[in-house]
């Protein structure tokens, strides 16, 4: 990126995260708009500083990349924005710089996502970009090749690092050969075989009115944006035509893997079949995972593993949900000789938590932290933009906001222990990356000596 550009986009990043930085939106209203064209959004209208965030999704996502080519939607993500109706990617992106746009795209399992961000005042120069994008998009030669080199060049980075390796063989162990076991940003032998053909023909099936979910909050009238609305989504095809995604459960445990890779840090990902969204113990298991592993500093595997142990510097673990499967997923990284001794260690806690399920004061706690919590996870126009995107996406109703806290409360410890086992109670599924055990107390061996 040129300095001047760089600089540019630097500039218009700080003063919208400056205006987004506003007092909290949990308790907003949320309006459901229906523009006069027919298109739908979630709204809330909010003038406490002059910007406007919208988060929008269409179903579809990495799911739907064919199969060996995988990678077509984070492609198409990346070169949406690189140059569209009459404008090349140089002018596009000045177009955006100078009016302090945000505009992105992203491939997620299930969605292909989209995000826009800009102050009030240059709303019309926004949606018109947007609308070129999604409508409009060149998939110039040069701009594809350019944007392929980008992305083989991360994908073989991502080959040498633990994490990257401990991700893609977890999925590929948790869901074989279905969609949600290939990587979404592709591979070093699928992305070269995509050809514009596909990243046309993704556009053409996905991108479509009938699985069109959006979030608006910011600063403008409902008229206004129901207009906008109208001119950026309306002229989009009404149907998509999407391949059906099975359901599946993710493999059962235990299983174990290990992927050999010489670096001084073993990176470990453990994981099972999970609780799906519309499940009536979702709540339960949201809570009582909080106790578990994604409470940061006070989780349990935090205290086990780091606090008492001291054998991994931090330890996640939390819930993964998507439309066709769901899986509880955690991760740790840990010096290559004490890998097996950490891996114990997890193991040895989550079957406790499955057996014996939280106490009365951990579940307490949990609730209040989560009640608590709720208004700094909504306090920018972005953030609460993104819930109530994602809360449509996981069919849940408009007032959700004002039921989650009664949701959380009404949680018991018995339906807390119940989930724990629901979760746990089956073991593990690992990956382990790094050096062999026996490698791992050994010093590198010395280089040969020049003849």
């Amino acid at each position: 990126m040129p300095a001047q550009r760089l600089a540019s986009a630097l500039i218009a990043g700080a003063v919208l995260l400056l205006l987004a930085a506003s007092p909290s939106h949990a308790a907003a209203k949320i309006q459901r708009l229906v523009s006069p064209g027919g298109i739908e959004a979630w709204f809330v209208q909010d003038a406490t500083v002059p910007l406007i965030a919208m988060e929008y999704a269409f179903a579809g996502g990495a799911a739907q990349d064919p199969a060996g080519k995988s990678g077509v939607g984070n492609m198409v993500a990346s070169l949406l924005d690189e140059g569209s109706g009459g404008l090349d990617s140089k002018t596009f992106h000045e177009r955006l710089e100078r009016r302090a746009i945000e505009l992105s795209f992203s491939s997620t399992r299930d969605y292909f996502r989209g995000s826009l961000r800009m102050l009030k005042d240059n709303k019309d120069e926004a949606f018109g970009l947007l609308h070129l994008a999604l409508t409009s998009p060149h998939f110039d030669a040069a701009d594809v090749e350019r944007i392929r080199a980008q992305v083989l060049s991360r994908l073989r980075r991502d080959s040498t690092n633990p994490t990257s390796l401990a991700s893609r063989n977890f999925l590929e162990l948790a869901f074989g050969d279905h969609p949600y076991g290939r990587q979404a940003n592709g591979t070093l032998d699928s992305v070269p075989k995509i050809d514009v053909a596909d990243m046309k023909d993704y556009v053409g099936r996905v991108i479509a009115k009938d699985s069109l979910r959006i979030a608006v909050v910011g600063d403008v009238d409902a008229d206004t944006l129901g207009k906008l609305l109208d001119k950026t989504f309306g002229g989009l095809p009404a149907k998509a035509s999407l391949t059906p995604v099975t359901e599946v459960e993710a493999t059962k445990p235990p299983r174990r893997a290990f992927v050999p890779l010489d670096v001084p840090q073993t990176v470990v990902m453990f994981g099972g079949p999970g609780i799906r969204r519309h499940d009536p113990n979702f709540m339960a298991a949201y809570v009582v995972n909080h106790i578990l592993g994604g409470g940061g500093l006070s989780s349990r595997l935090y205290r086990e593993v780091r606090e008492k142990r001291g054998l991994a510097y931090s330890v996640y673990e939390s819930l993964l949900w998507m439309d066709r499967s769901a899986l509880f997923i955690g991760n740790t990284g840990t010096r290559a000789d004490r890998a097996g001794e950490t891996v114990d260690a997890i193991e040895k806690e989550i079957r406790r938590i499955a057996e014996d399920g939280p106490t009365q004061k951990e579940l307490d706690e949990a609730k209040s932290y989560l009640k608590g919590s709720q208004m700094l996870a909504l306090d920018t126009s972005s953030k609460l933009a993104q819930a109530l995107l994602q809360y449509q996406l996981d069919k849940l109703p408009i007032d959700y906001i004002e039921k989650r806290n009664a949701l959380v409360d009404a949680v018991t410890l018995d339906d807390a222990k119940k989930a724990a086992q629901k979760l746990w109670g089956q073991g593990l599924l690992t990956v382990i990356v790094g050096r062999a055990p026996q490698a791992a107390v050994q010093p590198a061996a010395a280089p040969p000596k020049a003849n």
